[in-house]
């Protein structure tokens, strides 16, 4: 049995963005693939209406996990998709957003790679976009906002945070994915490190679905508005710092020193 396994031609990997939520808001192409393939695995962040696409003879498979309830742990989830891959099948991969952003796509194209199959990726539109869309805040102005980046609100190492102190800098918009939890650390590194109290910060639950939520704050007040307003995941941060309030501080201080 195993050399006739061998003997198979390896099959084929799509990772396939399915933007935030609403199936209508997936491509053409994400809709044909989850229409032709072996296949699918999915996680919790995918909308119902997208699995509903699924034909009635796809195997489909939940690969979920919520903070704290154990669910599917990656290393089980890669195991899966190499043993398929090892019998000739289409997998299909469906990720929230956009499978190349915080998707953890690298560890499924690595076992992808170890049996020389096919790889494919179908974009999405990312949260950050996709809240930022919602909400109706620009991510770019010309003369005011030059650069946009997006981060994460936790590092792998739980012991440890990413240095947004170097991020956020006039001219920048900056997305914070999974930063719930680090609403205070991300309020005290920004400011320490100058970043302006009235900065906008607002928060964007559930971007791109039924019952998204808007929470606007500002930078000094973000931590007390996410615990006040019981802001949760999924949610999307987005924090400007536009040239010009950067101007707004430079003569304030200049004024407190002339005074």
């Amino acid at each position: 049995m195993s050399d006739k396994i061998s003997q198979i031609k390896p099959g084929k990997l799509i990772l396939i963005g399915c933007g935030p939520g609403s199936a209508d808001l997936l491509t053409l192409r994400a809709v044909n693939r989850i229409q032709n393939v072996d296949l699918v695995l999915y996680d919790r962040l995918v909308d119902q209406e997208v699995l509903d696409l699924i034909p009635s003879d796809v195997e489909q498979t939940y690969v979920g996990k919520e903070n704290g309830d154990g669910g599917v742990q990656q290393s089980s989830l890669n195991n899966t998709i190499l043993e398929n891959l090892k019998k000739g099948k289409r997998v299909a991969r469906l990720k929230s957003g956009d499978p190349m952003v915080f998707g953890r796509a690298a560890e499924e194209i690595e076992v992808a790679a170890e049996v020389n199959a096919e790889v494919e990726i179908v974009p999405g539109v990312t949260a950050a976009l996709a809240a930022a869309s919602e909400s109706i805040i620009t991510v770019t102005e010309r003369s005011e906002l030059q650069s946009f980046i997006v981060t994460t609100g936790k590092a792998a190492d739980r012991n440890s945070s990413p240095d947004w102190s170097n991020i956020v800098k006039p001219g920048v918009c900056v997305a914070f994915y999974m930063g719930v939890g680090s609403a205070w650390k991300i309020q005290s590194s920004l400011m320490a490190a100058g970043v302006p109290e009235n900065a906008s910060a607002d928060w964007v639950e559930r971007a791109g679905q039924t019952d998204t939520r808007i929470v606007r704050s500002s930078l000094g007040r973000l931590a007390n508005d996410s615990k006040v307003h019981n802001v949760k995941n999924p949610a999307i941060l987005l924090v400007r710092y536009p040239y010009s309030l950067q101007n707004q501080q430079s003569v304030s201080s200049s004024t407190k020193t002339l005074g």
